[in-house]
């Protein structure tokens, strides 16, 4: 007689990660603790410790101080854009009370961190690889590579994250009578969300530099000049630097 394995609960993260939408619905239907708690949990160890695999390039302070700022610029983007998207969803044609949309954010960010999470051992071997930081040596060619190695892992997660945003969004969206289709709904409110998300955590990651940490510079948890230029310009002249 056939057997068949047994399924996945809706709330486990293996659900989640692959975007069953019934496990999604379930996961922010509720305003349940234990279910924030296990999300900022994981958006802890696992933003943290993609941090730390980078930090270790320059020194193991910067590795602390990365395992730190990595996770409080996701929460603090939730927290801070939480009544924006709130405001948003409805405007652009989703009914979402403020609880579930911080929810909805939130589980977003906990994916993204636990894909961070499962970079993190590929992050450390490439540090391990990657050439020592030495004095008086040119550092500035493997600084880049390390910093657009942490650009392309955060922006992989978060396009994935998203993926699954997007699927949750259209199962919320529903079949509005004579409204939008909800895929069309769906699309508007992951965007305007990822505009504002995407504004706000960039230029706070700005000003919580650095998380690999100029070899020609001390290591700081914070620069003095942190309120000075912006994120997408350092990663323009990054690019230049690597590529020149």
């Amino acid at each position: 007689m056939a057997t068949s394995s047994p399924a996945c609960p809706p709330s486990s993260l293996a659900a989640r990660l692959r975007g069953e939408v019934a496990a999604l619905m379930d996961w922010t239907a509720e305003w349940r603790a234990r279910r924030v708690a296990r999300d900022v949990a994981l958006i802890v160890i696992g933003a943290g410790t993609f941090g730390a695999a980078l930090g270790s390039w320059r020194d193991p302070w910067q590795a602390v101080f990365s395992a730190v700022k990595l996770p409080v610029i996701l929460l603090l983007t939730a927290v801070a854009n939480a009544l924006l998207n709130a405001m948003l969803a409805p405007l652009l044609g989703l009914h979402m009370e403020f609880r579930r949309a911080l929810l909805v954010i939130l589980t977003s960010f906990a994916l993204a961190a636990a894909i961070l999470g499962a970079f993190s051992p590929l992050a450390a071997f490439v540090i391990w690889n990657a050439p020592p930081l030495a004095a008086g040596a040119n550092n500035s060619t493997t600084h880049a590579f390390i910093l657009l190695v942490l650009v392309l892992v955060i922006a992989f997660a978060g396009m994935a994250a998203n993926v699954r945003l997007f699927q949750l969004l259209g199962a919320l969206a529903g079949r509005p009578p004579g409204g939008l289709a909800r895929r069309g709904i769906a699309v508007r409110v992951l965007f305007a969300w990822l505009a504002a998300n995407l504004f706000f955590g960039s230029q706070l990651s700005w000003i919580l530099r650095p998380f690999v940490g100029a070899p020609h510079l001390p290591v700081q948890f914070l620069r003095p000049d942190a309120l000075n230029g912006n994120f997408f310009e350092a990663v323009f002249r990054s690019a230049v630097r690597l590529f020149n």
